[in-house]
């Protein structure tokens, strides 16, 4: 993309607030925009980045930052800056961890980072009190660990993993009212009989796992479940 062109994106960015430039195989993250201090939204999906840079850091009034499908394996630590953030979708890269202060990003609500490398929940998530929404699905997750008890988000999308355990504490989050977690390796007599009887879970997606979905019907809890199954279910159409 020819100089013109991008000094022309800078120009509207200026005006507006928002910077958008995807599909154009960029290969770096664009310097310039580093003097734009108005930024609030910034999308840079379907390039060919690799790699952020630390200046990240530097644009103190950014709320939305779309990175999908890039190639990035890591985040800089500058990103943690962002303290205004709140919607960060890093879809369709290859990140296989987050910065140790992500949790520092505290007014990030919704979070993107299916389709990466990641092979554990990240804890730091739990550091994050405003979070509503949490995309990992199509990574390489293996379990739910406890600390995901800490875990704020009302919606947590686990589809398409390779989770075999859940831990019980995952009924303890709480806000958490969508769990799904459809196409991973559950036997059902790894499926926390307490997500049913006794958490603020009204809907829970398990097709595709190894048992019959019929088979929830006998576990212990599960009219309970459906009756906030029930109750909630006209806000999910």
């Amino acid at each position: 993309m020819g100089n013109s062109a991008l000094k022309a994106h800078l120009e509207t960015a200026q005006k507006t607030g928002v910077f958008q430039l995807t599909g154009k195989a960029l290969t770096e993250f664009p310097e310039d925009l580093q003097r734009l201090g108005n930024l609030r939204t910034i999308d840079l999906s379907n390039n060919k980045i690799e790699i952020l840079p630390p200046l990240m850091g530097k644009f103190s009034l950014l709320k939305s930052l779309s990175l999908n499908h890039n190639r990035l394996s890591r985040l800089p630590d500058e990103i943690c800056k962002l303290k205004k953030l709140e919607t960060l979708l890093l879809s369709g890269n290859q990140i296989t961890c987050l910065p140790a202060d992500f949790g520092q990003l505290s007014a990030l609500k919704t979070l993107n980072l299916s389709s990466n490398q990641l092979r554990a929940v990240p804890s730091q998530l739990c550091s994050l009190r405003h979070l509503d929404v949490v995309d990992l699905s199509k990574n390489k997750i293996q379990a739910i660990p406890d600390e995901v008890a800490g875990l704020q988000a009302i919606e947590l999308n686990l589809n398409q993993n390779q989770i075999s355990q859940i831990s019980v504490q995952v009924s303890h989050c709480p806000r958490l009212k969508v769990l799904r977690l459809e196409e991973n390796c559950l036997e059902i007599s790894t499926l926390p009989h307490s997500i049913l009887s006794d958490s603020q879970i009204s809907l829970l997606a398990v097709e595709g796992n190894l048992f019959e979905i019929k088979n929830l019907r006998d576990l212990e809890g599960y009219d309970k479940y459906m009756e906030r199954f029930t109750a909630t279910r006209k806000k999910f159409v």
